[in-house]
């Protein structure tokens, strides 16, 4: 696949981004570049490699997600969080209605 300068310009124009004619002369050859390098990635034979995220494997670190009862680290204090409350309905905070 190549561009031309037509479709460069039509690109330009459809993300709003002005260029100029000597801009987009110089873009032509880029783009052209990056597609047949693009090209050339999908010729890779990748039968039998696994998708990866990262070069390295990488295990995310997850807490526990569970409300405990020390008051400092949450849990058990719904009661004096809404106390504070403007207005609490069925245990949460009330919020008036925004609707024009």
């Amino acid at each position: 696949m190549s561009v031309d300068t037509a479709t460069v310009a039509k690109i330009a124009s459809l993300a709003r981004i002005k260029v100029t004619e000597a801009e987009i002369a110089a873009m032509v050859p880029e783009l052209n570049g990056i597609l047949a390098w693009v090209e050339q990635l999908g010729e890779v034979d990748v039968t039998g490699i696994a998708p990866m995220t990262a070069v390295i494997p990488n295990q995310q670190r997850l807490r526990a997600d569970v409300i405990g009862a020390d008051p400092l680290t949450g849990g058990g204090i719904r009661d004096a969080v809404l106390a504070n409350a403007p207005a609490g309905e069925h245990g949460f905070f009330g919020v008036p209605k925004v609707i024009e």
